[in-house]
């Protein structure tokens, strides 16, 4: 499971469907409906919020809008709590050590899957967090397990 902390928008297809379904069941386990994957580190940062289901909401609907921009069809029903667009979602902090690990994870994905979104990607020069995501001075998070 990787729920990206960077803005969906750096993602490519794969990517973006990818989480979107990871998403959807990170949303399962913390409604109680799946027995798979309670004990998913990822899941932390979403448990540690006052309402879990609002925050993993929020963080589909930014899937969701992302999807609705380039055209894909995105099942919005399928989101639990869809808080309205801007509202009520606290925004959950990350490190900017985590940022630039994912960053280099992606970049590395990309580069072998969609060379053409590498180039584009790589000549930002950094990422954007995720619209629920706030960055912080840090390390990377003691939930991340470092990708091989």
């Amino acid at each position: 499971m990787r729920l990206w902390s960077l803005h969906p928008r750096h993602l490519d297809r794969q990517g973006l469907t990818g989480c979107w379904r990871e998403s959807l069941l990170a949303q399962a386990v913390l409604a109680g409906r799946t027995k798979g994957y309670r004990a998913h580190p990822q899941l932390e940062r979403f448990r540690a919020q006052d309402d879990p289901l609002d925050a993993v909401g929020a963080y589909l609907a930014a899937l969701a809008e992302e999807a609705t921009a380039r055209g894909y069809r995105f099942d919005r029903s399928r989101i639990d709590c869809s808080p309205a667009h801007g509202e009520g979602t606290v925004q959950i902090p990350v490190t900017d050590g985590q940022l630039a690990l994912e960053w280099r994870h992606l970049l590395a994905k990309l580069e072998h899957r969609s060379p053409e979104r590498w180039q584009r990607e790589h000549a930002l020069g950094g990422p954007e967090p995720h619209p629920l995501f706030m960055v912080v001075p840090g390390s990377i998070e003691s939930w991340e397990r470092e990708p091989a």
